[in-house]
């Protein structure tokens, strides 16, 4: 069984995308069996509604950034992993801490906190505080990579995209709806481009199993 975990923020996106895979096997009469097996819930990340081993995938995706009690969260997603179960976390971090370093500089967080602000998020870790909780709940084969290469692209497309009139007319409804939330978090895009850019976050992949 596999837990996929993200923000309410993506909900639409991930219903989105399994509405388009099933789209595909409906010709082959395959989405009804699937929908057998999938369901949606919305839940508090840091007190899970679920038993403990219940999945053997866990899977969270831009979903940290929202939480305010990350370790706390790290500790959840490992009880409700089945023993020799998966979990990976999927998620825009800040960059990892020097030795002699105890917290960034001033400057970074001024920038990070327009891009919290923006977005409406608690904040990043780094992917090395993910090692460090995943490391204190004793779960094994820990990795961590640096993914933001994928995600690159992404932003110069959408600035570029919401500068055409095609792009300002499909933000018209959201702005509708959110107003200058939704403004905002257009604004700030290049913000966050620029942030990548110079090494002050990265999109992380971290991953471990969950001991037999």
């Amino acid at each position: 069984m596999i837990g996929w975990f993200f923000s309410r923020s993506c909900q639409s996106v991930a219903k989105a995308r399994l509405t388009i895979g099933g789209a595909k096997l409906e010709k082959s009469g395959g989405f009804k069996n699937i929908m057998a097996y999938v369901s949606f819930q919305v839940a508090d990340a840091l007190e899970q509604p679920f038993s403990d081993g219940q999945f053997d995938l866990v899977l969270s995706v831009e979903c940290g950034e929202y939480i305010p009690d990350k370790r706390k969260f790290a500790a959840e997603l490992a009880r409700v992993a089945a023993p020799g179960g998966t979990i990976v976390i999927l998620s825009f971090c800040h960059r990892d801490l020097g030795p002699s370093e105890e917290s960034l500089q001033p400057w970074e967080l001024k920038r990070l906190k327009k891009i919290y602000d923006a977005f409406q998020i608690q904040g990043y870790c780094s992917a090395a505080d993910y090692v460090n909780f995943f490391e204190s709940l004793s779960l094994q084969d820990i990795k961590t990579a640096d993914w933001s290469q994928y995600v690159a692209p992404f932003f110069p497309l959408f600035i570029r995209s919401a500068l055409t009139w095609k792009g300002l007319s499909s933000l018209l409804p959201s702005l509708l709806r959110g107003g200058m939330k939704t403004l905002g978090v257009a604004l700030v895009a290049p913000l966050v481009h620029d942030a990548a850019k110079k090494g002050l976050s990265k999109y992380a992949i971290t991953t471990c199993r969950k001991p037999e």
